[in-house]
């Protein structure tokens, strides 16, 4: 998957928001029963890609952004509902 970073100036800003998957909100998935109907594409509004801070920051720095910040927003804080990254786009040192 690919990051356009062309849509941003040299250490330019991007800010994502995304719904939040870590190891506790994954495990209440699983105790309660829930994993089917959660990750179903089926319902409306229904989610293509969930992401954790690991595999979108891999993603971000893959793509030539550095990553400054997490947030984890929603809900109590060992469950959040949603993340918000703040990224830069690295300098074009070609």
């Amino acid at each position: 998957m690919r990051v356009g970073t062309e849509l941003l100036e040299d250490e330019g800003y991007l800010i994502i928001s995304t719904p939040f998957h870590g190891y506790i909100k994954n495990l209440a998935l699983a105790i309660f029963n829930r994993f089917d109907f959660h990750w179903s594409p089926l319902w409306e509004g229904g989610h293509i890609k969930f992401w954790s801070i690991r595999s979108l920051s891999e993603l971000l720095e893959t793509n030539g952004f550095e990553v400054l910040k997490f947030y984890r927003v929603g809900r109590i804080p060992p469950l959040p509902k949603s993340m918000i990254v703040v990224a830069r786009k690295k300098l074009d040192t070609a």
